[in-house]
C-alpha cells in the first residue's frame, strides 16, 4: 500500500533533533523517583488515511484522561535504564471532522509506558504501547458496517517536568482503528496523532 511520505521527513527531524538534546545525564536523583501514581489530563489531533492512500483524508480530535502507576523500579543500564508503566486511557471525547463529522467514546484498558531514566535538566523520553476499544455514532470508517472498532497505539515523546510532582508530556503515536472483521467488511483507520498531556504524580 502506498502512502504520503511529506509528513515523515519533518518527523525525523524532529525525532533527531529530540535524540541529540538528550545528553547522556543518568540523574540518581530526580523528578521520577517520586512519581508512583501518575494522573494526567490530555488532548490530541491525528491525521491519516482510511479509504485512500492520502494521509491527509481523515483527521480525528481526542481528549480523555490517564491513570497509571510504576510496576518496577529502575531496570537495565546505560541508554536502556528506565521503569515500567502500567495504565489505562479514558477517552470521552472522539470527534472525527473530516471526511465526515462523528462522535466517538473509548477505552485504553491497557496502556504500557517504558520511562527513560536518561534525562538532560528537565526533560525526559519515554515510548509506549497501548490497546482498547471506540464505539461511535455511526458506522467507522465510512464503508464499516461496524460502530464499534478496536484501537492500537505505539510511539513515544517526552515528558519536560515543573516540579516533582508536576510534567507536561509531548507525545507523536501511530493509531490503528479496525474492527479486527467483526463486520461485514474492515476498512480501518491508520494515521499519526500529536498529543499534549498535563500530569500529576502522588
Amino acid at each position: 500500500m502506498k502512502c504520503e511520505t511529506s509528513l515523515f521527513p519533518g518527523l525525523r527531524l524532529i525525532v533527531f533533533a529530540a535524540l541529540v538534546s538528550f545528553s547522556p545525564l543518568y540523574a540518581q536523583t530526580g523528578e521520577r523517583e517520586s512519581r508512583r501514581l501518575d494522573l494526567s489530563l490530555w488532548f490530541a489531533g491525528a491525521t491519516g488515511e482510511e479509504n485512500s492512500n492520502s494521509f491527509s483524508e481523515a483527521q480525528i480530535l481526542s481528549a480523555g484522561a490517564f491513570v497509571a502507576r510504576t510496576v518496577s523500579g529502575e531496570l537495565g543500564s546505560g541508554w536502556r535504564r528506565g521503569s515500567l508503566e502500567y495504565g489505562f486511557d479514558i477517552v470521552p471525547l472522539v470527534l472525527q471532522v473530516s471526511p465526515k463529522r462523528l462522535y466517538g467514546r473509548g477505552l485504553y484498558p491497557i496502556v504500557l509506558r517504558w520511562n527513560s531514566a536518561v534525562q538532560s535538566r528537565h526533560i525526559a523520553p519515554y515510548i509506549e504501547l497501548g490497546g482498547g476499544g471506540l464505539q461511535t455514532s455511526s458506522n467507522f470508517p465510512a464503508g464499516n458496517t461496524s460502530r464499534f472498532n478496536f484501537m492500537v497505539r505505539g510511539g513515544g515523546g517526552i515528558e519536560l517536568f515543573r516540579g516533582a510532582h508536576h510534567s507536561m508530556d509531548l507525545a507523536c503515536r501511530w493509531w490503528h482503528i479496525s474492527n479486527a472483521n467483526l463486520g461485514v467488511r474492515n476498512p480501518e483507520f491508520n494515521g499519526i496523532q500529536f498529543g499534549f498531556g498535563y500530569h500529576w504524580f502522588k
